[in-house]
C-alpha cells in the first residue's frame, strides 16, 4: 500500500511563512510552543527554528519541519486509487494522533485534509497547530476556528463553550471525503453549511440543543426548514457499513452524543 511520491525541486527562492501580522505571529508562536511538548509518530515534528541574526531585525523566522511528500487533500483530488486499506490506515493514524492531542488537553481546531501530511509509505502526520489551544485557556473560545466545510454545528451556531467533540466532527467529514473523493458539506456560507448538515442528519430536536446557551441560537435553529434524517446507508449505498457506522457516530448534532477519539489506540 503506497502513494506516489511527489518530486520537490530545489530553488533559491524564499517563501514567506513567517508572521505577516500580529495574529500570524501569535499563531506561529503557539504552534512552536505546543509542538515542543509533543512527541508522537502521527504529529509533525519541528526539526529546526532559524531566527534572524539580529534581534532588532526580527521580521522573519524559518521553521524546518520533518519532510513529508504530500498531504491528504492532494491525494483526494488526484487520480491515485484509494482502497479500503488506505482509508482505514489513514483514519487509524488520524485518530491515534488525535487521541494523543486530546489526552494533553489540547484541541486542534483546524483538522482538514490539507493539514494531514503523508509520505510515500502512507504514514500520516497531523500538522498546523496555529489554531490549537489548551482546554484550560479561558479566552480560546472566541477566536475563528476550523475551515467551514469541517466545522461542527456548535461552531456554526457561535457556541462559546465547546469541547474536543469539534475535532471528532471534523474527522467524520474527512472520513467521508476520503471515501467519496469530494467534501461532504461544501457550504458556500454559514447558512448553507448548516442547511446541508440538517438535510443529511435531520433537523435537531429540543433534546439535541442542550449545548446552546443562547436563546437566540435556539430560536434560529427552530425556525430553519425542517428535514427528516437521511440514513447514511441509503444516502451512500456504496460506502462500507463499518465506515457508515463510524461516520454516523462522529457526525451527531449534539456534541455530547458524539463518539470520542479514544478508539484511536
Amino acid at each position: 500500500m503506497y502513494i506516489y511520491r511527489r518530486q520537490f525541486i530545489p530553488t533559491d527562492k524564499k517563501r514567506r511563512v513567517a508572521p505577516a501580522t500580529r495574529i500570524d505571529a501569535k499563531r506561529t508562536l503557539r504552534e512552536i510552543k505546543l509542538l515542543r511538548h509533543m512527541d508522537h509518530d502521527n504529529i509533525i515534528k519541528i526539526k529546526d527554528i532559524i531566527p534572524p541574526p539580529e534581534k532588532e531585525k526580527f521580521n522573519d523566522v524559518y521553521i524546518a519541519y520533518e519532510l513529508m511528500d504530500t498531504d491528504l487533500h492532494q491525494i483526494i483530488r488526484s487520480s491515485q486509487a484509494l482502497t479500503d486499506d488506505h482509508c482505514q490506515y489513514f483514519l487509524y493514524q488520524l485518530l491515534r494522533g488525535l487521541k494523543y492531542i486530546h489526552s494533553a488537553n489540547v484541541l486542534h481546531r483546524d483538522l482538514k485534509p490539507s493539514n494531514l501530511l503523508l509520505d510515500a509509505n502512507c504514514d500520516l502526520k497531523i500538522c498546523d497547530f496555529g489554531l490549537a489551544r489548551t482546554t484550560s485557556e479561558t479566552d480560546f473560545m472566541t477566536e475563528y476556528v476550523v475551515t467551514r466545510w469541517y466545522r461542527a454545528p456548535e461552531l456554526l451556531l457561535n457556541c462559546l463553550e465547546y469541547t474536543a467533540a469539534i475535532d471528532i466532527w471534523s474527522v467524520g467529514c474527512i472520513l467521508m471525503e476520503i471515501i467519496r473523493r469530494e467534501p461532504l458539506f461544501a457550504g458556500k456560507d454559514y447558512v448553507q453549511q448548516l442547511g446541508l448538515i440538517t438535510q443529511l442528519l435531520g433537523s435537531p430536536e429540543d433534546s439535541d440543543l442542550g449545548f446552546l446557551r443562547s436563546d437566540n441560537a435556539r430560536k434560529y435553529v427552530k425556525q430553519l426548514p425542517r428535514f427528516p434524517k437521511q440514513p447514511f446507508a441509503e444516502k451512500f449505498p456504496d460506502v462500507s457499513p463499518v465506515a457508515i457506522d463510524l461516520a454516523e457516530k462522529m457526525m451527531v448534532f449534539d456534541p455530547s452524543k458524539r463518539i470520542t477519539g479514544k478508539l484511536g489506540q
